[in-house]
């Protein structure tokens, strides 16, 4: 198992997603350059979060087109594991990875504060060991973050169990004012259908240390770890 980090220009997550890959979780990781092609034996890719390319046009709309996306995609196109984090998420959504879109949030104003999500489904290797009983206390920090997809492929995502993770409140309960951006259906993450693509708003690497004291977004990184052992 080896995790590679892509790095855009702009991204400004990428350390923190190394720090809990490599330090936290004690994984063989590395970064990758997004002008090379070469994944450099990588199984699990990751996408950070930040501003890739000063978002200019849309959040994540020029990062598609980055030399080492035609490798990613073929990467998920094989089945591989594919992980996009906040702007990671809109890039996959760019690329067509992942259905729907990431718009302005509600208030069209940039957003960073701590929400609560609940996992709504555990047949997936990034919320198969993720309790689905206990929401997540996990900090987001966007501007376009407003999950958005027609009706039809609202209900091909809840059909499918493709959406993973839905905004709540404290005691799980998803209502519109636990809903910080107007995502449609309180999405807060989701998978594609072949269940290898993920993409969240939320930054589970920023909950994933003690010296945070928080450490709810770990039990992802320990989801991906344990189902991806199971899997091979």
């Amino acid at each position: 198992m080896k995790f590679g980090v892509v790095v855009f220009p702009g991204s400004n997550c990428d350390e923190d997603m190394v720090y809990v890959l490599r330090d936290v979780m004690k994984q063989d990781t590395v970064k990758l350059w997004h002008k090379n092609t070469d994944l450099e034996g990588c199984t699990h890719i990751i996408l950070p979060g930040g501003f890739s390319y000063g978002d200019y046009l849309r959040s994540g709309a020029i990062a598609r087109f980055s030399p080492i996306m035609s490798s990613v995609m073929e990467h998920a196109s094989k089945g591989g594991f594919l992980f996009g984090v906040c702007n990671g998420f809109q890039i996959l959504c760019e690329s067509g990875l992942l259905p729907g879109a990431l718009l302005h949030n509600n208030s069209r104003k940039f957003i960073c504060k701590n929400v609560f999500i609940k996992t709504t489904n555990k047949d997936t290797l990034l919320t198969a060991h993720v309790s689905q009983n206990k929401p997540l206390r996990i900090p987001i920090a966007h501007g376009e973050g407003k999950f958005y997809a027609d009706t039809t492929t609202l209900e091909q995502l809840k059909a499918n169990g493709q959406i993973l993770f839905e905004y709540c409140d404290e005691q799980g309960n998803v209502t519109e004012a636990a809903n910080p951006n107007g995502a449609s259906l309180n999405i807060a993450g989701i998978c594609n259908s072949g269940k290898n693509v993920f993409g969240m708003m939320p930054h589970p690497e920023r909950a994933a240390d003690a010296e945070l004291h928080n450490q709810d977004g770990r039990s992802l990184f320990e989801s991906i770890l344990k189902a991806s052992l199971v899997a091979h």
